[in-house]
């Protein structure tokens, strides 16, 4: 039986390596984006000879709607439609509002993590929702459920993309093509690996990958991987605005770029 079809932004380190990893096992055909074209062909060569089927490689920048188009197109052109797609390319950095040169980092952040995953769904919902069938994960976070501290773009990115899949989620209903929220805790990424705050239930990236497939495999609506944080996010929730300001405002914050 051949393996499925996967489609993958941020493919070529942390959690999009570590599913193209996951899905070449599986003797997937993979169509792999990134920005960076190196490591792109380096991770190729390696899941080549690692039971993937065909590895087709799109060095892009996910902003670039008519470059996941043609992406799109070409992988569609020598493999046929996706049976996932995974939109998985995004960028979390410490941001403040108040330096007007943050702005334009605002801006970025923003564009990849939500537009960018509009973008990357955009070219293979039509030839899903004919096919009827087939599964869209979007990769949010359990920070788009509180805005944190020094995190303004990055949170409130990740709140729009869990709205956006919502709202997606209820467009294809019924029509075969299913979309997975996934909102991370933290997991042991490059993303990760700065952050000067403590990080409860962290997850190594190889078991994250396989607990983000059995979600996508099952259609999940909406989960928090791991199941732990998904107890503190409903908590985090529940909280009323003057305990939560007050517990989160002395927080330490993600470093801003430099």
């Amino acid at each position: 039986m051949p393996g499925p079809r996967v489609f993958i932004t941020g493919a070529s380190s942390g959690i999009g390596g570590a599913l193209a990893r996951l899905y070449a096992r599986q003797g997937a055909t993979l169509g792999l984006a990134a920005r960076r074209g190196d490591a792109l062909a380096a991770l190729a060569a390696e899941l080549s000879g690692a039971g993937a089927a065909a590895v087709f490689t799109y060095p892009l920048d996910v902003a670039d709607a008519g470059a996941l188009q043609a992406a799109a197109d070409d992988f569609m052109a020598r493999a046929g439609t996706p049976d996932i797609v995974v939109a998985n390319a995004g960028v979390s950095v410490g941001t403040l509002s108040e330096c007007r040169e943050d702005l334009a980092v605002i801006r970025r952040v923003l564009d990849i993590n939500v537009y960018g995953m509009a973008a990357t769904f955009s070219p293979f919902i039509p030839p899903m929702r004919q096919r009827g069938q087939g599964r869209l994960a979007g990769i949010a976070s359990v920070a788009g459920i509180r805005g944190l501290p020094g995190a303004e773009a990055y949170s409130a990115s990740k709140a729009a993309a869990i709205a956006y899949l919502e709202s997606l989620r209820v467009e294809l209903f019924a029509s075969g093509v299913k979309v997975v929220t996934i909102a991370p805790g933290y997991i042991a990424t490059p993303m990760t690996a700065h952050n000067p705050y403590p990080m409860p239930f962290m997850l190594p990236v190889d078991e994250a990958a396989r607990r983000f497939a059995r979600a996508i495999e099952r259609g999940a609506s909406y989960t928090v991987i791991p199941w732990q944080m998904g107890l503190v996010a409903k908590g985090l929730r529940l909280l009323p605005n003057w305990l939560y300001d007050r517990l989160f405002a002395r927080a330490k914050r993600k470093p801003r770029v430099p």
